[in-house]
């Protein structure tokens, strides 16, 4: 039996497993998403109409422990759940579900060691793949932030990490220093301007961790990629209605997904632009985004987590930047990549980011004063 139709075979296994009402009428390849493997399944209900769902074959290389990842993102949404509906909202479409297997499971492992699962697809919905204007930014705040406000009373520290230290910016550039000192593919005399400005910013590194350590931030329930192509928003009203892919969802601080979000959203160029002229923060989706992250948490960030906010955008910025230029150095292991140095343009990027943010730190932390007391 060849490769392809054994993964054929083991679709149609899994999907067995679950338990959906009717019969299969389809199913195909869906999304453009680079971690999981995503279809898209077609039923006929027995009342003769259609209901659809999506199947995602886990990607078990990068989450070393998937039943640990479903746990968090099962006792997630259940409570994402009864919140909407207390407060009358239409939880099937307003957060993710999960369609468990007959034996009661939230996902299913193969032979193979390959691990499923299935969420009910959310019907009417878009996706924006980039920030096409102020307003879709700050609806994308509005729902980023209320999400971290419905999770506010959720016990943070129950979760498990599906990626250890993922946002631990102290430990990333430990992982950087490790790479330019090992100097794996001997990149680093290509990339010397990059790692002095890396290592220039160390004692910042530890700026929110250390804050975290005393009890200063409290630990929050956080998404961790918050990127606009991770809502779903309406497609009649346009508005922003569900928050998904929570596979990294595990205790953190608000700033990584404010901060992720900026690096994101309001930089001026794409994340491998060659010509760096054209990447700087534009300040108005900045102010946008500040806006409405704060409306829709509605007063459940404390004074310390506001006064942050700008630390956030540019350690989470700058923490992207030594993770593709220890990539860069490591011989490009971990990000795919398109042409030679790929990953160093994606560095230089991310630190012309940092260094603008820098330069505008004033008005940054302006336009977050603004907004801290509404």
């Amino acid at each position: 039996m060849n490769q392809e139709n054994a993964a054929c075979l083991r679709i149609d296994e899994a999907i067995a497993q679950f338990a959906i009402k009717g019969a299969l009428k389809e199913k195909r390849p869906y999304g453009n998403g680079h971690i999981n493997d995503t279809y898209l399944l077609v039923y006929e209900t027995p009342e003769g109409k259609t209901a659809r769902y999506i199947l995602q074959r886990m990607n078990h290389s990068i989450f070393k422990k998937p039943r640990e990842l479903m746990e968090n993102v099962v006792n997630v949404t259940e409570y994402l759940r009864r919140i909407i509906l207390e407060k009358g909202g239409d939880a099937d479409r307003e957060t993710l579900n999960v369609v468990r297997t007959a034996a009661g499971e939230s996902c299913y492992e193969d032979e193979d060691h390959n691990f499923w699962r299935v969420f009910l697809f959310i019907e009417n919905t878009l996706c924006l793949e980039m920030v096409e204007n102020a307003g879709d930014f700050y609806d994308s705040a509005v729902a980023f932030g209320n999400f971290q406000k419905m999770l506010a009373d959720y016990p943070a520290d129950t979760l498990h990490e599906t990626i250890p230290n993922f946002h631990n910016t102290p430990s990333r550039f430990q992982d950087f220093k490790r790479a330019v000192e090992e100097d794996a593919a001997h990149r680093v005399s290509l990339a010397e301007k990059e790692i002095a400005f890396a290592l220039e910013r160390e004692a910042e590194t530890a700026a929110l961790t250390d804050l975290l350590a005393r009890g200063e931030l409290p630990l929050r329930v956080t998404h961790n990629d918050t990127k606009l192509n991770n809502i779903l928003f309406d497609a009649q009203s346009k508005k922003a209605l569900c928050i998904i892919d929570l596979d990294t969802v595990m205790p953190g601080l608000s700033h990584y997904d404010f901060g992720d979000s900026i690096r994101f959203g309001a930089s001026t160029g794409a994340e491998d632009e060659q010509d760096l002229t054209r990447v700087e923060l534009d300040l108005n989706l900045f102010e946008a985004f500040t806006r409405g992250y704060l409306e829709g948490c509605d007063g459940s960030l404390t004074e310390k987590e506001i006064e942050m906010l700008p630390m956030g955008a540019k350690l989470m910025t700058y923490e992207c930047g030594i993770r593709f230029l220890a990539d860069f150095l490591s011989g490009d292991v971990y990000f795919k990549i398109h042409r030679e140095n790929h990953n160093l343009d994606r560095a230089r990027t991310q630190f012309k980011l940092v260094a603008d943010m820098e330069a505008k730190w004033d008005q940054m932390t302006a336009i977050v004063n603004k907004y801290k007391n509404r």
